[in-house]
C-alpha cells in the first residue's frame, strides 16, 4: 500500500464548515480527508483549538485545491 501524502489546505472552524469545503473540492474531483480531534465534534466544543477540522488533499492536487479555495474566497469579497 503506498503512502499518500497529505496537505492541509484549510482549516475550517467546526465540522459543519469544513464540510461545505469538502464538497466544493470534491465537486471539482479532488479527494478530500478531514482530519479534528474526536472530542470537538462530540462536546461541539471550539475552544482551543479543539473545533478545528483540517481540509487535506493529497500532495498532488494541492495546488488546485488551494486555487480553487482562493477563487471562491475571492468572489465572495466582491
Amino acid at each position: 500500500m503506498e503512502k499518500l501524502d497529505l496537505v492541509t489546505v484549510y482549516t475550517a472552524q467546526g465540522l459543519l464548515q469544513a464540510e461545505v469545503i469538502k464538497g466544493k473540492l470534491e465537486s471539482a474531483g479532488i479527494p478530500v480527508l478531514l482530519a479534528y480531534e474526536s472530542v470537538g465534534p462530540i462536546y461541539g466544543l471550539t475552544v482551543d483549538g479543539l473545533g478545528q477540522v483540517r481540509v487535506q488533499v493529497p500532495a498532488r492536487h494541492a495546488d488546485d485545491a488551494q486555487a480553487l479555495l482562493a477563487d471562491d474566497e475571492a468572489a465572495e469579497h466582491e
